[in-house]
């Protein structure tokens, strides 16, 4: 099977997954968020697979939600039973990739925001290039976080950690404070984060496969017990505030270039 933005490569018990849009940003357009879902359903019967590295290619591992997508544009106007259904596309990309009995492990060079934040969460381990940062720019952008996100957040960095990086949305959180906080697991030089998400995969590709996998089923099935039901309106929530004044109000600011003015309304 062959996809437009997306490369896996295979090497034994290990695998690497390549975003690339061909631009550098890999910025979440709907067609990248199905090919993504469509290579980690791939895996879901491979039992050759114990190991995945998930990558960026260019300057960025994703940059976020495209939103200049003519395609997530034009769903604005479709029926609500539509719209919800397509809204929930990137929670079910996480799910999946979250629910892959392989180890995952997410290298990102130059920058996760947003959706590839988001995705890099529902990985098992992230891997950061010392000069590379994440952000959620959502709350920014009149936007609930959505995807799933939450619970994994806190999970990794404590309440008072997600509350900081959501709502003070236009700090960037460096490699050093990742690694601090508990968002990544390993900084390397820059360039070297595949390197590094290597190594780590092929230690676990070295253990025994069937005990790699129940391990990580039964650690995720403590860390998200509660998780599903604290999220169950997740995708309303971001429906909901998409259909806000200010949401409008922040992507015409960020495609004129200017400072959003918002009103609450």
């Amino acid at each position: 099977m062959g996809w437009d933005f997306v490369t896996v490569e295979k090497d034994g018990p290990v695998a690497v997954v390549r975003i690339d849009r061909g631009d550098g940003l890999n910025a979440m357009s709907a067609k990248l968020l199905r090919e993504l879902t469509e290579v980690a359903k791939s895996f879901e019967d491979d039992l050759e697979t114990t190991a995945i590295v998930l990558t960026g290619t260019g300057r960025a591992f994703c940059a976020g939600r495209d939103l200049r997508d003519p395609e997530i544009e034009s769903n604005n106007a479709k029926p609500m039973l539509v719209r919800r259904r397509l809204a929930g596309g990137g929670a079910r990309l996480c799910q999946v990739w979250e629910d892959l009995e392989a180890l995952t492990i997410c290298a990102v060079e130059g920058f996760a925001i947003g959706a590839g934040l988001a995705l890099s969460l529902a990985l098992d381990v992230r891997v950061m290039g010392e000069s590379a940062h994440f952000r959620a720019p959502e709350v920014a952008l009149g936007l609930s976080m959505s995807w799933g996100s939450i619970p994994r957040l806190i999970n990794l960095v404590g309440p008072a950690r997600a509350k900081q990086i959501l709502i003070l949305s236009d700090q960037r959180v460096g490699s050093a404070d990742a690694a601090a906080w508990g968002l990544a697991q390993d900084v390397t030089p820059d360039g070297h984060a595949v390197v590094r998400a290597l190594e780590i995969a092929r230690a676990a590709a070295e253990m025994p496969p069937l005990t790699v996998r129940m391990t990580k089923q039964a650690v995720n099935a403590v860390a998200n017990a509660t998780a599903r039901a604290s999220i169950y309106m997740d995708t309303e929530q971001v429906i909901l505030s998409g259909m806000t004044g200010d949401h409008k109000e922040a992507v015409a600011a960020f495609k004129e270039k200017r400072k959003p003015r918002f009103t609450g309304e």
